[in-house]
């Protein structure tokens, strides 16, 4: 199952097209893409057991990005989650690649980039997850999130790598000579770190925020905050049309073009993945669940209008590699079947 998912999510046509210069996702582009690959296996979760794993994962990584102590460390976040995908397949040499390929494609295109790039970058990230207040009991217990579902900046601990501990003020000269200084105490024990993380493809990245929050074995619950079912409620999106939604479309089908799901055979249909303790906690779960937070997935109706065949045939086109191969005439054909399946 992991081998399947892995693959499916380094999928080099699916990579190329995520390193495309691009607005942000959506919320549902984004819930409609983590569908197909939680589900790119044998394994299947019924609707309310898949909301849980979104939240998780949602809540998981905007706590990640909060708590980063300068915004190049998000990159070491990144390559936290790197290092552990590449020990789930460590024995898959095949696979291994492709994780390793995805990681220098990374260096390359985020280590030259400015710290007020990354910061941008981690604005527009805390910008898509500030409505989002979900309380994770993992989170609760450690003391890193308040009732309400805000998170808790610490104020202790390693300040960020190039800054100084707080508690000295100095003053200078209109010649930029210092001329005195003054001390203060701060309200949290903070100390130097010791190293910068490394952002080479091995290495210590000294970060732990992206490595296994589960580690220690404990049961997980999420539960909706009074203050985020508010908020989830007046901002409940638009069911009108969207003038946008059909380039999102489009740029979903170009993603999904490059994913090969692999199907169990025969009858077959895998096994299925519960996150609550019984089947009657999931189903009490997805009936009390607030709708307007329950993500719908996406269908492509690929096949109903000439035009849309042929600008799905097109957009195949341009993924094709230069090198000619046998039957690429039909790949077209292969893509609408492929979304046919969904």
């Amino acid at each position: 199952v992991m081998n399947d998912i892995i693959t499916t999510m380094f999928n080099k046509k699916f990579m190329e097209e995520l390193f495309k210069p691009q607005d942000l996702y959506s919320k549902k582009a984004l819930r409609t893409v983590y569908d197909r690959l939680a589900h790119a296996s044998i394994m299947r979760l019924n609707q309310a057991s898949m909301d849980k794993l979104y939240d998780l994962m949602t809540m998981a990584f905007k706590y990640q990005v909060l708590l980063c102590p300068r915004p190049r460390d998000i990159l070491l976040v990144t390559f936290n989650h790197l290092d552990a995908i590449k020990d789930f397949i460590s024995d898959s040499p095949g696979i291994l690649n492709q994780v390793d390929e995805t990681f220098r494609r990374l260096i390359e295109t985020y280590n030259c980039l400015s710290d007020g790039e990354f910061q941008l970058i981690r604005q527009t990230l805390l910008i898509f997850f500030q409505d989002m207040h979900i309380r994770v009991s993992l989170f609760l217990k450690d003391k890193v999130q308040n009732s309400n579902g805000h998170f808790v900046l610490p104020i202790s601990g390693p300040v960020p790598w190039g800054t100084e501990v707080p508690g000295l003020i100095r003053i200078f000269n209109h010649k930029g000579v210092e001329v005195k200084r003054t001390e203060f105490t701060t309200a949290g024990n903070y100390v130097t770190p010791q190293r910068e993380g490394s952002f080479e493809l091995y290495g210590d990245r000294v970060l732990k925020l992206g490595t296994n929050m589960y580690s220690v074995t404990r049961p997980v619950e999420t539960h909706m905050s009074g203050s985020s079912k508010t908020v989830a409620s007046q901002a409940k999106e638009n069911i009108a049309p969207n003038p946008l939604a059909k380039e999102e479309l489009n740029f979903l089908a170009r993603l999904l073009g490059g994913l090969d799901i692999q199907k169990p055979a025969g009858g077959d249909t895998g096994f299925r993945l519960n996150l609550f303790t019984t089947d009657e906690e999931e189903e009490h779960a997805a009936q009390t669940r607030p709708e307007e937070l329950s993500y719908k997935v996406i269908n492509i109706e690929a096949t109903q209008e000439p035009g849309r065949r042929a600008e799905l045939s097109r957009i195949l086109g341009e993924l094709e590699v230069e090198e000619p191969r046998p039957g690429s005439a039909e790949k077209g054909e292969d893509l609408l079947a492929l979304m046919d399946g969904l």
